[in-house]
């Protein structure tokens, strides 16, 4: 029960102070499998994704998060843990103890949907970065999941690094249309199809290309 009204307390305070919209623009909320993939901004990111989603969706939906960031503390842990019910991937390498896309398979295997940012830290500067491996991978092994694009707007200027108080700006999540693996498409081949379907709800692109 308390877990239940941090994260409503959570969502309401994220959509209150970003006055966020969603924009479903390329498909409809639905219970099936998917990968909701977005930029990556702040560590606000996810929780806005998840905070666009229908209240029914949400329980099903966990965000993937870097496990040395989020064990860090108590407070850490019991957000990510209880009220996010996060899948925490250790990102060195060298002091992994599980195999990350194991652990992704796995949640979606337990019936769940996933956020995450390709990737893979946030981005300092305007655009996309490159996309790490792991979210082909988990195509690979998944083919049957759906892979969301969602563009994040405005968040990076609300909440800047280093900063505590939100800017009084809107932020957007614009959901675009589903992409799956394609057969014999190799992994460079879905990681730039997967980025440039991003990049195009962009709508500073939108705007420039008019």
């Amino acid at each position: 029960m308390l877990a239940d009204l941090v994260a409503r307390g959570c969502s309401g305070a994220i959509r209150t102070l970003t006055g966020a919209r969603a924009l479903w623009q390329g498909c409809a909320p639905s219970s099936d499998h998917r990968v909701y993939y977005g930029n990556h901004a702040s560590h606000g990111d996810f929780v806005l994704i998840w905070s666009s989603l229908p209240v029914q969706l949400r329980r099903q939906v966990r965000p993937v998060a870097a496990a040395e960031y989020w064990q860090r503390d108590g407070l850490r842990r019991y957000l990510i843990h209880a009220v996010f019910n996060g899948v925490l991937i250790e990102r060195e390498r060298t002091a992994r103890q599980q195999d990350p896309i194991a652990c992704l398979c796995q949640a979606v295997d337990e019936g769940n949907s996933l956020i995450l940012f390709p990737e893979g830290t946030r981005n300092p500067e305007e655009g996309v970065l490159p996309f790490k491996s792991g979210i082909y991978h988990l195509a690979r092994q998944r083919p049957e999941l759906e892979f969301v694009p969602v563009w994040i707007d405005n968040l990076k200027r609300v909440m800047p690094k280093g900063r505590w108080l939100p800017l009084p700006l809107l932020c957007t999540t614009t959901f675009g249309e589903p992409l799956r693996l394609n057969a014999g498409e190799d992994k460079q081949q879905f990681l730039d199809r997967a980025r440039d379907a991003l990049m195009s709800l962009d709508p500073q692109l939108a705007r420039s290309s008019a």
